[in-house]
């Protein structure tokens, strides 16, 4: 919708964001944070290291929302936080799509795209197809091919966020199912949203760095903002600092649903193979979830968060077929994925990025093998979650019998580098360590040395197009389509009768 200086004004009093507002009545056709972005008539928000001299012929910009004042001669809305005023800012121009839906909210350290993926495919049954997704691996606004993208940031930036929003309402989206970064709070992203539920899966140490979060504290602080924003809340009862968790919840709620050991809202896990697990749901005052579940994802961590997206379904009315057939047929781009590969084990893929989702991943990979050993591609990023690094030796020391250490989104940074600083802190003197930053070369190496009992885990990247290096997208392969290729390549080197026996394993995709 159009803005004008009138509603500018009022939002950003409202919020207690103004300082200095324009003289004169004022339309914007457009809004915009980013000079590449521009239209005829359009609002720039200033946000960020943004220099004066980026405004220079940029003839389209007829009104700035700035922290400190330009030197230019345009009209000034001068704020006290520009990432708050383009929250507030992007809500109004997107026409409010947020007050449209019944939204859900996922935080966590690790889990948050898996439980978002949960609800998603339970509410997509109760919805009959309305139901939006907003996850670190896509973001679904609507029912077609088209409605469907990749997304870049976990939580993305507010603009993006309403954006998206409005399209999700005019494609006739009724419910949203998003993941809450801590990223989200400390940049101001998700500044004024409303959740119907919020839920807490989990807290470890990560994204802690000179770019991110200076201390744990502040990182579990952030995480914590989402109670503060939300109607109704949900909590693992197994997550580490619960006394800390619970009392911020329940300081402004008086209803907390707790699940999991210890919890209001309890399960048993029955059976977890390779390609799925079984559990059953204990009655409760959520009658819709009793009952018995197949999960048609592997590892018994997830039925942790099954349990999250059952509660969140439920208050959002979900029946119990809806629950039962949305985690018959759930499936996650780039997450436990397995592939037999005949003579060499089997590979998992999965975009397992921090301690807690390794240590769970690996820890799993161990009891299905317990005879064979358990090989282990990974890297981490460079300029961000630099705290990963140390983590990532300390879970290779525990459960891997050999590692090799390789590229991963390393941007400016030399992964050479970033390798050697995970190589430092594995402490296990058996484990073997090998260093190879071409990552294909890496997968192909660790396939090579692995043995018919044995599990490869190659963790990271999932199904991601590209490696971050030097500010670009590189194009990639991504991790499942090199494994798949690779898998391709060795069976035709094998004899005629070894492809007819290994064309029986190709249901495991």
């Amino acid at each position: 919708m159009k803005l004008t200086s009138t509603l500018i004004t009022k939002l950003l009093d409202q919020h207690h964001l103004l300082k200095a507002a324009p003289a004169g009545d004022l339309v914007f056709d457009f809004m915009h944070y980013d000079t590449r972005q521009l239209q005829d008539n359009t609002l720039f928000v200033v946000k960020g290291a943004f220099k004066p001299e980026y405004l220079e012929g940029q003839d389209q910009i007829t009104g700035l929302v700035t922290a400190n004042p330009m030197p230019v001669d345009l009209p000034q809305w001068v704020v006290t936080d520009s990432q708050k005023a383009l929250s507030v800012l992007s809500m109004a121009f997107f026409d409010n799509p947020q007050e449209q839906l019944w939204i859900a909210g996922i935080t966590g350290t690790k889990g948050k795209t898996t439980a978002a993926y949960f609800a998603h495919a339970i509410l997509q049954v109760t919805t009959k197809g309305k139901t939006a997704l907003f996850s670190t691996v896509d973001r679904i606004t609507g029912p077609s091919a088209a409605d469907r993208k990749k997304s870049d940031l976990t939580t993305p930036e507010s603009y993006e966020l309403f954006k998206d929003m409005r399209k999700a309402v005019d494609h006739g989206m009724t419910h949203l199912v998003m993941e809450v970064s801590s990223q989200a709070y400390l940049r101001e992203r998700v500044y004024g949203l409303n959740y119907q539920v919020g839920a807490f899966l989990n807290i470890s140490r990560d994204h802690i760095g000179p770019n991110e979060h200076p201390n744990f504290e502040d990182y579990l602080a952030h995480k914590l903002m989402l109670f503060d924003h939300t109607d109704r809340v949900v909590i693992n009862a197994e997550s580490d600092h619960l006394d800390t968790i619970l009392g911020h919840a329940r300081a402004d709620h008086d209803k907390v649903y707790t699940y999991g050991k210890g919890g209001e809202y309890t399960y048993q896990s029955l059976d977890s193979g390779l390609h799925e697990s079984r559990f059953t749901v204990a009655p409760s005052d959520l009658p819709e979830m009793t009952g018995d579940y197949r999960l048609n994802v592997p590892g018994d961590f997830n039925e942790s968060n099954a349990m999250a997206s059952l509660i969140i379904a439920a208050l959002a009315g979900a029946k119990h077929a809806d629950m039962v057939a949305g985690l018959d047929a759930v499936t996650i781009p780039g997450r436990m994925i397995s592939l037999p590969i005949r003579g060499h084990g089997f590979v998992f893929v999965d975009y397992a990025h921090n301690y807690a989702s390794m240590k769970a991943l690996l820890s799993f990979a161990q009891d299905q093998y317990p005879q064979g050993k358990v090989i282990v591609v990974v890297g981490s990023p460079g300029n961000k979650g630099v705290s990963r690094r140390a983590d990532f030796g300390k879970v290779v020391s525990q459960f891997a019998d050999s590692v090799y250490l390789t590229a991963d989104d390393p941007q400016y940074e030399d992964p050479k580098d970033i390798a050697a600083v995970i190589a430092k802190h594995i402490t296990n003197p058996k484990v073997q360590v090998h260093f190879e930053m071409d990552r294909i070369k890496a997968i192909h190496e660790a396939i090579d040395a692995a043995g018919p009992e044995d599990i490869v885990v190659v963790a990271g990247k999932g199904e991601d197009p590209y490696q971050k290096i030097q500010g670009k997208d590189v194009p990639y392969l991504g991790d499942y389509g090199v494994v798949k290729a690779y898998r391709k390549e060795l069976s035709a080197s094998v004899q005629p009768k070894q492809v007819s026996e290994q064309s029986t394993e190709e249901g495991h995709d």
